[in-house]
């Protein structure tokens, strides 16, 4: 099977970076999956997103992601996040909390929604 060249990058540190034979994002015209000699696209990731890759050596990452974009070419993907995190490096108790705070603000929702979601999809695989 053919592979691609894939970079996770946050604005603060960059988190993976391999060769790979799958990814999947949640982008805002929906998730897509993509896979080596894809079209060449530039998507926009949700606020409070995952971004799932699956290695040439079949290890699965998956990362909660805060906006966001990515492109796409036959032999790569790039995924700019503005924030980032594996999951599991997720504070799930913490992420529950705000979800369960009716004073959270949006954007702290929508990025523990995100953790949570990523955290289930590590769980799953």
């Amino acid at each position: 099977m053919a592979d691609m060249s894939v970079d996770l990058v946050a604005v603060e540190r960059l988190l993976w970076s391999g060769r790979a034979k799958f990814v999947s994002a949640q982008t805002t015209e929906g998730e897509i999956g993509i896979l080596a000699g894809h079209e060449p696209l530039l998507g926009q990731l949700v606020e409070g997103g995952t971004v799932t890759i699956v290695s040439d050596e079949d290890e699965r990452v998956v990362v909660a992601v805060h906006g966001g974009f990515f492109s796409v070419t036959a032999t790569s993907v790039r995924v700019l996040a503005e924030s980032a995190e594996f999951a599991f490096d997720v504070d799930e108790a913490a992420a529950k909390a705000v979800v369960a705070d009716p004073d959270a603000s949006p954007a702290a929702l929508a990025k523990a929604q995100g953790q949570l979601r990523a955290v289930e999809k590590a769980a799953s695989a």
